[in-house]
């Protein structure tokens, strides 16, 4: 089944604080698969907030960028669809997954899957805000003893979601533990829009293996994604084309690094780019050998010619010992 008009059925997981307009045009620049922004809050969006207004700005991005919603309010929901589709988004999707505390006290997130009253009109509200596809992110229930996930898709559907995208987890489990593809595959067998999978996809291989387990549609990549921003064009590449994925040389690992932190002081400036730089050199590294010494010496620069330096140190070091 075709997925609206995009091309792939990889979509890269909204992260908020992760996929940001670095990331975004760093993935991108591997080729295929479906881009998401972060969580774009409709309270702050509707007060202009500058932080969340360039959040939600996609204006100048040259591929289609879908751009995820949350909040609970059918008012600031309506305001916040129009405007971002000013602001260039190529389809708007409504997060009803978001486990966190503060998105829940808010009645955001995850909380909507209690209140399918609540949810339904928020999908009715930005429906008929704009001409724009909508799309629903949520999980497979608020706990054990709550899943709703089949429920919930059935009514997405009648709401007038054009597809939907099911996290295999509860509210109640985050990240943890196994992602269950039996409840994506029940949400597909019982809706006729399109189905992305979400939860536990690591490689082009376990996308392949939800495909073919699930029926779905389509499948989303979070977290293996991080430090890995080739990993969605591999996906891509073997699910359209049965390209299996070649090992990334050290040498590319070490220049995407450097250039995923050219784009940070690029979008940033440099002092808060080196700070996010922190968190993306400890997934760029991972499995390699002496990560943790780097880790802990990359930390402690404080300024972006050392944070360079040591990046070049680790890596043609590294690089040198798999020439030996």
């Amino acid at each position: 089944m075709q997925i609206l008009d995009f091309e792939s059925k990889v979509f890269l997981a909204p992260m908020a604080g992760i996929t940001d307009k670095p990331l975004r045009k760093l993935t991108a620049s591997f080729g295929g698969g479906n881009i998401v922004s972060e969580m774009v809050a409709i309270n702050a969006l509707s007060r202009k907030n500058p932080k969340t207004y360039r959040i939600a700005d996609v204006r100048d991005e040259p591929y289609p960028v879908v751009v995820q919603l949350v909040g609970s309010d059918l008012a600031l929901f309506d305001e916040a669809a129009k405007l971002a589709a000013e602001l260039g988004a190529h389809s708007l999707d409504i997060n009803m997954g978001c486990p966190v505390k503060k998105i829940i006290a808010n009645k955001s997130g995850s909380h909507l899957m209690t209140d399918i009253k609540l949810a339904s009109q928020i999908i009715q509200t930005v429906v008929k805000a704009t001409s724009l596809k909508v799309s629903i992110k949520f999980r497979k229930g608020w706990d054990c003893n709550h899943v709703n996930a089949v429920e919930f898709a059935k009514m997405c559907e009648d709401s007038g979601a054009a597809y939907i995208t099911v996290h295999g987890r509860t509210r109640s489990e985050f990240y943890s533990g196994t992602a269950d593809w039996d409840i994506i595959a029940a949400v597909k067998d019982a809706v006729k829009i399109p189905v992305i999978g979400n939860g536990d996809v690591c490689s082009a291989q376990s996308a392949q293996q939800m495909l073919e387990y699930t029926k779905a549609d389509g499948v989303m990549v979070g977290r293996a994604a991080l430090g890995m921003p080739w990993l969605i064009s591999q996906i891509d590449a073997y699910l359209s084309h049965n390209q299996e994925p070649t090992p990334i040389p050290t040498a590319l690992v070490k220049q995407t690094l450097l250039t995923h932190i050219k784009y940070l002081v690029e979008y940033y400036g440099e002092r808060l780019a080196l700070g996010l730089s922190r968190k993306y050199v400890c997934w760029y590294c991972k499995n390699m050998r002496d990560a943790r010494k780097f880790r802990e010496a990359y930390v402690r620069i404080d300024n972006l010619e050392a944070a360079y330096t040591e990046i070049n140190r680790f890596f043609d070091t590294y690089i040198e010992g798999e020439n030996c």
